[in-house]
């Protein structure tokens, strides 16, 4: 992108707390990250809260119909409203209106309008949801697939590691990343047949730099970068780590000396607290980004409020600048020559 202004389309129709909350986050997120932002949904409430927070004109509106309901089947009910929100956001980068989608709405409609709408970067099978995670020490881990395929084939996993590896190293700024398969032991022979046969695939990929299986208490450690599951034990693994998360947070604030002493105490320790809360609150971190679509789209938390949009956005803004999609379509493509060279 270089210097151009990246264009961010907000579902703001979608989540707990829409619009209210996700047009917060969008006038923050437009006022401090030097993004555009277009909010997509039903005008008449997007005005009135803009008016509320003297943002009116400032933020594009691109007026959309309903919304995909949470408890509604994604593929029909996209079909079904061809103008709903999240379509008509995912049509904004088809047009090259937007080039990015953010959406705390119905997760598998967002995956699933995006499959649509955008389609699949040739070479991949699966797109996945990569979700970024503190770890001991001070540097982030990418996990994936934390929802998108809840049963993975070997090579889905193979490819979510070419993926996950490419968004490390341009987005997290890690040299070489390390990329490990989340698993029930070290041992190339522990796990399932998944677990097996993705390791053999993983072990032979020049692309990347495997270093072998990820028990559950090495995923914090900071010694992989990248690890890769299906897409059942990552969303089992990030929901647990977010409410460690939380658990970590709440004890922090039990556990402060009440009357003055706690409160001169928590004064000393604020900038502390503040970066411990940036470490292990996943409102900190936005949402997970689909990759493996041709386009950039955060599926956010359906709980997301302002603080979250806002960082959300700020995650579309850097796989924006930094070309993830770009990148990892030049990656697939170069596997497809080699490929067709070798035959």
């Amino acid at each position: 992108m270089g210097s151009t202004q990246a264009r961010i389309a907000i579902d703001a129709m979608g989540g707990d707390y829409a619009p209210a909350e996700i047009v917060v986050g969008a006038i923050r997120a437009q006022a401090e990250l030097g993004v555009q932002v277009l909010l997509v949904g039903d005008p008449q409430p997007i005005e009135a809260i803009l008016k509320q927070h003297n943002a009116l004109h400032r933020l594009e509106i691109v007026p959309a119909e309903g919304l995909v309901e949470m408890h509604e089947e994604p593929l029909s009910a996209l079909r079904r409203k061809p103008k709903a929100s999240i379509n008509v956001a995912m049509d904004l980068v088809k047009q090259g209106r937007a080039d990015a989608v953010v959406s705390a709405g119905h997760s598998g409609a967002a995956m699933a309008a995006a499959l649509l709408r955008l389609g699949r970067i040739p070479g991949i099978d699966r797109p996945a949801i990569g979700a970024v995670l503190p770890t001991i020490m001070a540097k982030p881990v990418l996990i994936l697939d934390v929802g998108a395929n809840v049963d993975c084939r070997p090579k889905f996993l193979d490819q979510f590691a070419v993926m996950g590896a490419i968004y490390s190293q341009y987005v997290l700024g890690t040299e070489n990343p390390k990329v490990g398969l989340l698993n029930i032991g070290e041992e190339s022979s522990k796990g399932n047949e998944l677990a097996l046969r993705t390791y053999q695939l993983l072990e032979e990929n020049p692309r990347i730099s495997f270093i072998g299986n990820a028990e559950g208490r090495d995923v914090l450690s900071g010694k992989f970068d990248v690890v890769v599951c299906d897409g059942f034990a990552g969303n089992v693994l990030l929901k647990f780590a977010e409410a460690v998360g939380e658990v970590l947070l709440n004890i922090l604030r039990e556990e402060l000396p009440q009357g003055w002493r706690g409160r001169l105490g928590t004064l000393l320790l604020k900038p502390n607290l503040r970066r411990i809360k940036q470490r292990v609150d996943h409102a900190e971190h936005g949402g997970g980004l689909l990759l493996g679509v041709n386009g950039i789209c955060i599926v956010g938390h359906g709980s997301s409020q302002a603080p979250t949009i806002f960082n959300a956005v700020r995650l579309a803004k850097d796989a924006v600048d930094n070309r993830v999609s770009d990148r990892i379509q030049a990656q697939y493509q170069k596997i497809e020559a080699t490929a067709s060279d070798g035959e």
